[in-house]
């Protein structure tokens, strides 16, 4: 099975921006400042929560002030990723800009508007992705409104996009393109030096039967008039400030054999895997916290602890949800590798992986929540101000479930 995750993600932000006036003038819509940062800043954020560590900027419009706020937005992200900018030589069109940076693109990539931000859970996006076949060159977020006569709408048959219309009459209700893509390096086939990715290039692949479409709900804010930017200056950090599921590992989310350090020696707890996607649903950041000892006993080396996290990701957005960001501490006072014999105030019961992720994702401890199997786990979390549950074994969605909902 392929994986689900995809690092990349292109991000169109060379618009104009002219419905805004003069609060485009000299700043990209994406760079207008949403609460305490660039709109833009949010936008990021929310993609790394999925496994994406490459943002390739596709700058036209005031691309130097993209450029110079491009460090800043990299270094307010949570967790380590990376931003950079491909500018388009000339006006391109969304299309065209995609095209110019064609050099730049994995083999899959994710692409996004850069002016609106649609909470709709895009590990759906990337689960469903993972059984279109050869024939499939894109597959695109959608969102149902019950008003839908701003935008133009989408027309499916299953999941196959077919067409793309005109803007319904006021009060009808419709599927509308939420801005969000997953593509593969065929796009570039279809694509030209200037041409729009919304008027030409994908009513072209929906024709060959080539585009597929995932919907969902969730927030979904376009900040290209005038109301909905005002709209979103405190909708988007309401939003996006969310509660988090904190989840021990070994012994809540796989069967503790002892030192487990590779896929061959990990054993899915029951309901495991379920538990993750809920809380993604709900909408919580979901976070791993764990003591990785074998490491400093020399039973596993460090990137190995690395490797089988990144795998439990992916398995988790194969089925539609996703971990945001995992902590992990590799010593030990005792430890037999020199290295990393010391007492580590990351090592539960010292809080210090909960307080970084915390601070990292701007958290409220008390909108926070911790599971874990060992009393080490518990202590932890109450040192950090986070509530706690004992898991004594058994289905973990049984558990959490009744949690989240509550």
């Amino acid at each position: 099975m392929p994986r689900a995750t995809v690092t990349q993600c292109a991000v169109l932000v060379g618009g104009l921006g002219t419905r805004l006036g003069s609060l485009t003038a000299h700043t990209p819509k994406p760079m207008l400042p949403c609460g305490d940062r660039p709109f833009l800043g949010w936008l990021l954020r929310e993609f790394v929560r999925f496994g994406v560590t490459d943002f390739l900027l596709l700058t036209g419009h005031l691309s130097a002030v993209v450029e110079q706020a491009a460090a800043t937005i990299q270094s307010m992200l949570p967790c380590g990723a990376t931003v950079s900018l491909s500018e388009e030589p000339i006006r391109a069109g969304t299309g065209g800009a995609v095209y110019h940076a064609r050099d730049r693109l994995d083999r899959r990539f994710l692409l996004c508007n850069g002016d609106s931000l649609f909470d709709g859970n895009l590990a759906r996006l990337l689960a469903d992705s993972v059984a279109d076949g050869d024939d499939v060159t894109g597959r695109m977020m959608l969102r149902r409104l019950d008003d839908a006569s701003r935008y133009g709408v989408v027309a499916l048959e299953g999941d196959r996009v077919t067409d793309f219309l005109e803007r319904p009459p006021p009060n009808t209700a419709g599927t509308i393109n939420a801005g969000v893509y997953l593509f593969n390096r065929r796009l570039i086939d279809a694509l030209s030096p200037a041409c729009s990715l919304e008027a030409e290039v994908m009513p072209r692949l929906a024709r060959a039967g080539a585009l597929r479409g995932t919907v969902s709900e969730g927030y979904f804010r376009d900040i290209g008039v005038p109301e909905d930017f005002d709209r979103s200056q405190t909708q988007i950090p309401t939003v996006l400030r969310r509660r988090a599921l904190f989840l021990d590992r070994d012994g809540v989310i796989n069967i503790d054999h002892g030192y487990v350090g590779s896929r061959d020696r990990f054993d899915w707890v029951d309901g495991a895997r379920e538990a993750i996607v809920h809380a993604t649903r709900a909408g919580w950041h979901v976070f791993i916290v764990t003591n990785q000892s074998g490491v400093a006993r020399g039973k596993y080396q460090e990137p190995a602890v690395g490797d089988l996290l990144d795998w439990i990701g992916d398995e988790v957005r194969v089925m539609g949800g996703t971990v945001d960001d995992v902590r992990y501490c590799p010593f030990h006072p005792d430890a037999s590798v020199p290295a990393y014999r010391a007492l580590s105030d990351w090592r539960k019961p010292a809080p210090g992986m909960l307080l970084d992720l915390i601070r990292a994702w701007e958290l409220d401890p008390a909108r926070c929540l911790m599971i874990g199997d060992q009393d080490t786990d518990l202590r932890a979390a109450a040192a950090a101000g986070v509530p706690a549950r004992l898991f004594g074994g058994g289905n973990l969605l049984d558990v959490v479930r009744p949690l989240i909902e509550a």
